[in-house]
Parts: structure tokens; sequence; C-alpha cells
């Protein structure tokens, strides 16, 4: 009797590879494009909620999809959100910034449409109704070259019971004291936590903030820090950097 011989795998073509790698760069970027996508947040203005150095996980399916939520930025006509939803309020939410859509910001909705939205002393107020500060104690509030400043650290309560800790560096800030404003609709009224540090909805669009959030600019909820590095070590030797890794950070909640 003689021996089976064994058959040879026929080499694959450089067509098939090629398909395959293909196919692989388009499972990869619809994932990226309709489920979640990461982003890097480089200022403070969200302290103490996220930190300089923070890579957060932004989910796009909460508020539907439109052309902001593409991984790329092309022009496309307006046409509304698919499966659109509006954000709640104490959402923390990524967005294309309205004055260079090719910039991912970071804040949280504190207006919807339809709101009449005021900050006296430093309170927020949504249809005249005050949102909680309770004093949490003192923090360090980073900027954006690695230096830290003193900050009060309060935890706000929200009308819908919301809760999240923000910082107040002074009394009397800039814009501690702003004229009520009623958010129109396909628009948002969003802060930054740390409340003496963000260009929000406080500033306008011609003075670099980001004035009344149009919807539409929308690309997904903050949900998830994943990974922290603390970027003060960069002005350190490189052999020490590793410990500029926040661990505790890794895979936490955003609130």
């Amino acid at each position: 009797m003689s021996e089976q011989e064994t058959p040879v795998a026929k080499p694959i073509s450089w067509r098939a590879q090629a398909a395959q790698l293909a196919a692989i760069i388009a499972v990869v970027f619809i994932a990226k494009g309709a489920l979640a996508e990461p982003f890097y947040v480089p200022s403070g203005s969200m302290e103490p909620t996220l930190l300089i150095g923070d890579a957060l996980l932004a989910s796009k399916f909460p508020y539907g999809y439109g052309a902001a939520s593409l991984p790329i930025q092309i022009t496309l006509p307006e046409t509304g959100r698919l499966f659109g939803e509006t954000p709640k309020r104490g959402d923390v939410v990524v967005f294309r910034w309205p004055g260079d859509r090719s910039q991912a910001w970071v804040k949280r909705v504190v207006g919807l449409p339809g709101d009449r939205i005021q900050l006296r002393q430093g309170q927020l107020f949504i249809n005249d109704h005050a949102a909680t500060l309770t004093p949490d104690g003192t923090g360090e509030a980073e900027d954006d070259s690695g230096g830290s400043e003193q900050a009060y650290r309060f935890i706000e309560t929200l009308p819908n019971g919301v809760t999240h800790a923000i910082f107040k560096m002074r009394d009397n800030g800039r814009y501690d004291n702003t004229p009520e404003v009623t958010v129109p609709a396909g628009k948002l009224f969003v802060l930054g936590d740390n409340r003496d540090n963000s260009a929000d909805s406080r500033v306008s669009l011609r003075d670099g903030g980001v004035g009344l959030l149009p919807i539409d600019n929308l690309i997904g909820r903050a949900d998830a820090v994943v990974g922290s590095w603390d970027m003060g070590v960069r002005n350190q030797p490189v052999w020490t950097w590793l410990s500029g890794f926040r661990m505790a950070r890794f895979f936490t909640s955003v609130h």
C-alpha cells in the first residue's frame, strides 16, 4: 500500500492578501465610526473629572450618527442625525469645535433646548433652579504647561439629581456672572468642570469659546478613561517616564 501524499497548501496570492487586509481595515474603520472612538485630553478645562493626559473612550451610539461621528472629517450635506437622541443634563460629551471641526473638545452638558441658563456669582442656575454646591476640600488644578494651582473643590448637584465635582480657583471669576440665555432648538449649553479655566458656552465662538453648541457637532458621550499619563514627567529623565502612568485611572467611568 502506497503512502498517501500530503497535499501542499497553495500560496495565497497578493490579491487575496490585499483583499483580507482591506477587509480588516474596513471592519476597524466601521467599528471606530459606529461604536466608539478614543480621544486624548490636552487641557485642564474638565478638571477634576478629566485630567491632562487622560485617554477617553467616547461611545457614539447614545446620540445617533451624523457627519461629526465619522473618524475622518469630510464635508457632507446637512441631513440631521440618524437615530438622533438629545443628551441628558450632566452628560460629558465629545464634539467637533464649531470654530474648527478638525478639533475635538470635551465639556459637560448643563442646558438642553428650551432651558434658561445663567451663572450668578459662580453658581449655575437652570430655569431659575440653582445647582447646589457642597464644599469638598481642595485640589490641584494643572495647567497646560505642567504647573499647578490650588483650587477649591465642590460637588455640584444639577436640578435633575446628577452630581459631579468641579473646581473653583477664585471668587468673582471672569465668567462667574452671565446674562440669562435661552437655549434654542438644536443647541446645547456646555460647561467645563474647571469653571475658571474653560472656554465653553459662556464664551462666544468669536472669542475662542464654544458658544451654544449645535447638537449636530456631537461625536459621542465620554463614558470611560481607558488610560492616563501625567504629562508633568516630560521634564524628568526619560527613564522615569513610566512613573507617569496613573494606573488608578485606567478603565474608570466618567461621571
